[in-house]
């Protein structure tokens, strides 16, 4: 049998709230390892403080690519995150490190490494047929449709992400097979890196539970609300864009439109951020090759370097 010759790479994946962070600075201490952010939120610039964007100290310390990359007006899509991402690694490799991409934004590191799928340009008149239909129905009926025909799309899409489940049901109908199935795939050829998968899913939930509560209302304190308000006093922003549509923000968006009260918006926002974290759970269990790590262990830093040290082989001087 050959010799797998590709270079490695580490995908470090977890829930919101998990401690990747940490951990990958922590293994960058260790290990020849530069970091990738995999976070389709982090990439938008003036948005830090409702992302959980490491602090400028942290960055100085251990840099992150592909953060800041955009403006929350712009918009960023998965195809512009492979190619992103793509030259960032060949450039780490070239460098005689490894790459270490860590996030929890699954249809990054599923675009990354399988390719995209050529799927169907949008259709004008299926759309306005869907939209109307959620005037009346509401989206989280349509996205109990998705739930029928796509259930592993409707695992990773929220009850109320109309674009999504507008797209998803779209592809649907265009094409007679579900989207996740044409997800799965698309350049063909092998990825150029031999990856180590490690997943951070907890065996108890609660804890996460408490950490995202716990980080919202530092968020809060840190003057979230004041950061939403100078974005949309720029006054070329809207509540349809992507970038205003993570999580945290639409929350915060809705209550400075007056539709909540504080109260509400904290426990929506919540809630959101606790949805975010069940569905990129139930993507990071379809990743068999995985090797899954529980974010509560007291020695969780061990077990990461142990596995890093199996791939990498023993530390080399940074």
């Amino acid at each position: 049998m050959p010799i797998d010759q590709r270079p490695l790479a580490v995908f470090l994946m977890g829930p919101t709230a998990s401690g990747k962070t940490a951990l990958a600075c922590t293994l960058s201490e260790q290990f020849p390892v530069d970091l990738v952010s995999v976070d389709s939120a982090l990439v938008y610039r003036d948005m830090d403080i409702g992302t959980a964007k490491p602090d400028a100290a942290t960055l100085a310390r251990y840099p992150h690519r592909l953060i800041d990359l955009r403006d929350p007006s712009e918009p960023y899509s998965a195809a512009d995150f492979r190619t992103d991402a793509v030259a960032a690694m060949e450039d780490i490799t070239s460098r005689g490190r490894t790459p270490l991409l860590v996030g929890g934004t699954g249809l990054y590191f599923r675009a990354l490494q399988q390719g995209l799928s050529q799927l169907p340009e949008a259709d004008p008149s299926i759309r306005a047929r869907l939209a109307a239909e959620a005037a009346g129905a509401g989206w989280p009926a349509l996205h109990a449709r998705l739930q029928q025909l796509d259930p592993v799309a409707a695992a990773r899409i929220g009850p109320n992400d109309a674009q999504r489940i507008q797209r998803a049901l779209e592809v649907i109908e265009l094409t007679g097979r579900p989207l996740s199935e044409q997800q799965r795939g698309g350049h063909g050829q092998p990825f150029p890196w031999r990856v180590l998968k490690l997943a951070l899913i907890p065996s108890d939930r609660a804890p996460l539970h408490a950490r995202i509560a716990q980080r919202f209302d530092a968020m809060l304190r840190a003057d979230f609300l004041d950061e939403v308000r100078a974005l949309r006093a720029r006054g070329d922003l809207h509540a349809d864009l992507p970038a205003i549509r993570a999580v945290g923000y639409r929350q915060a968006w809705e209550h400075l439109d007056g539709q909540t009260d504080a109260k509400e918006f904290r426990d929506r926002g919540i809630f959101a951020t606790r949805q975010l974290a069940k569905r990129q759970i139930t993507w990071l269990r379809s990743e068999l090759d995985a090797r899954v790590l529980d974010p509560d262990r007291p020695d969780l830093q061990a077990l990461g370097a142990d596995a890093l040290r199996l791939f990498l082989g023993d530390p080399k001087t940074p």
